[in-house]
Order: C-alpha cells, then sequence, then structure tokens
C-alpha cells in the first residue's frame, strides 16, 4: 500500500519536528509532500506553499497548531486522505468532526514515533 504522506507545517528547521518527520518519512521509503510558511527543501523534498493540488495523499501529518489550521480546513479533506495524524499540539475539535463527517482515520500520535515503533504501516 502507497502510504503517501503530506508534511503540512514543514520547516528547514532542523530543531522542528516537521523537519525530522520529512526525514523520518523518507528514511522509511515513504513518499513525501511538504506543506509549510517558507520555501525550502529537505532531504530533496520542496516544501510547498499555500494548497497545491496533490493527488493520492494517504496521510496527513499535522505540524500547525489548530489556529492556523482553521485556512486549510476545507483543503484537507479535498485531498481525501484515508487519515490524519494529529501530533502532540495539533487536537482540532472541527478538524476532527470533519475527518469523522468524510470517513478518514483520526489518530493521535507522533509520526515520528509510529515510524520508529512500526506503527505507521
Amino acid at each position: 500500500m502507497d502510504y503517501k504522506t503530506l508534511v503540512i507545517g514543514a520547516s528547514t528547521n532542523p530543531s522542528r519536528f516537521s523537519y525530522l518527520a520529512i526525514k523520518s518519512l523518507i528514511k522509511h521509503n515513504v513518499d513525501v509532500v511538504a506543506v509549510g510558511l517558507k520555501e525550502g527543501e529537505v532531504e530533496g523534498v520542496k516544501i510547498m506553499l499555500g494548497k497545491p493540488i496533490i493527488n493520492g495523499i494517504h496521510t496527513i501529518s499535522l505540524y500547525l497548531n489548530p489556529l492556523n489550521q482553521a485556512d486549510y480546513l476545507d483543503y484537507f479533506i479535498s485531498l481525501k486522505p484515508k487519515r490524519i495524524i494529529f501530533n502532540p499540539g495539533t487536537e482540532n475539535g472541527e478538524l476532527m468532526k470533519l475527518a469523522r463527517l468524510h470517513k478518514i482515520e483520526i489518530v493521535f500520535d507522533c509520526t515520528l514515533v509510529m515510524l520508529n515503533n512500526g506503527n505507521y504501516f
């Protein structure tokens, strides 16, 4: 199964969890796309701006706090992911309701921990 993952809130700052997640996803042979506030690149993955059209997303890995997610709610649903991973600090009741309504799996976990423990796949 293809677990193509969108890392939203991506950063080129090596101390950010989104940066570490991109590196770990690549290491685990996951197809990664990234959206952030600034263009850049992590391990060959270009960080895109805005709300690019992306096909085939299996997982959205959130690295945006709930306030910063507000402008993206419809965008997330439009991508038709199979699941959304709410990394610590990203829990958002409105997005959870939308996800349930669209039959999108909700996961409260850390992408890095899931990959390291073998629970991602």
